[in-house]
């Protein structure tokens, strides 16, 4: 496989490029390291129907502005990017032909830490956002589902080092999630590079 191939995924209704390779291995090896110990890692509590939870995984935001981000009644404040995250948010900069302001962390522990279906589609974000998602450490299966088209649905493994661009019309139309799995698997870090402006 070439390193920052591209593979088009096929969604209806919006625009999906995934990157298995972004990251060479041990570039990837050492950003999951030091990224594990050098991130504010943080457990909100989410309000679901009005039940309230501790959110099955850590966060954190980085930003290079003082834009806060809001969602599921969460509202976080953004600290600076950190050198590691800077440097991440240049390599995918150049592939993504864009540039972000904001990335929201997230640490999946193990197989019971998730992330419901949603849209990544706060008034923050803007129409029609893009969304770049880095992932190092255990691989994740990443679902995503039409709103509209039941039919239309598909499984995409996020591995170690790879890159899922999502932009278009994907938020408006689609729904993604990261489920839960009973298989015994390692820490995830994922890091989701956005723009507020």
């Amino acid at each position: 496989m070439l390193f920052n191939e591209a593979i088009n995924v096929p969604v209806e209704d919006g625009e999906v490029t995934y990157y298995p390779q972004c990251f060479h291995p041990t570039e990837a090896n050492a950003y999951f390291k030091t990224l594990l110990k050098t991130i504010a890692w943080q457990q909100d509590t989410i309000t679901l129907f009005g039940k309230t939870h501790a959110q099955p995984r850590l966060t954190a935001l980085y930003a290079n502005n003082n834009k806060a981000y809001s969602y599921s009644n969460i509202t976080m404040q953004p600290t600076a990017f950190t050198k590691e995250l800077l440097q991440i948010k240049q390599h995918i900069e150049t592939i993504c032909h864009t540039n972000f302001t904001t990335c929201l962390a997230n640490l999946y522990r193990n197989g019971q830490d998730s992330n419901g279906w949603h849209a990544d589609n706060e008034k923050e974000l803007g129409k029609q956002p893009i969304i770049a998602s880095v992932s190092f450490g255990a691989s994740r299966s990443f679902h995503l589902k039409h709103k509209t088209k039941k039919e239309h649905k598909l499984k995409i493994h996020l591995e170690h080092g790879s890159l899922l661009l999502m932009k278009g019309a994907t938020q408006e139309n689609w729904l993604h999630q990261i489920p839960k799995t009973k298989k015994e698997i390692g820490e995830r870090i994922n890091l989701t590079f956005r723009i507020i402006a």
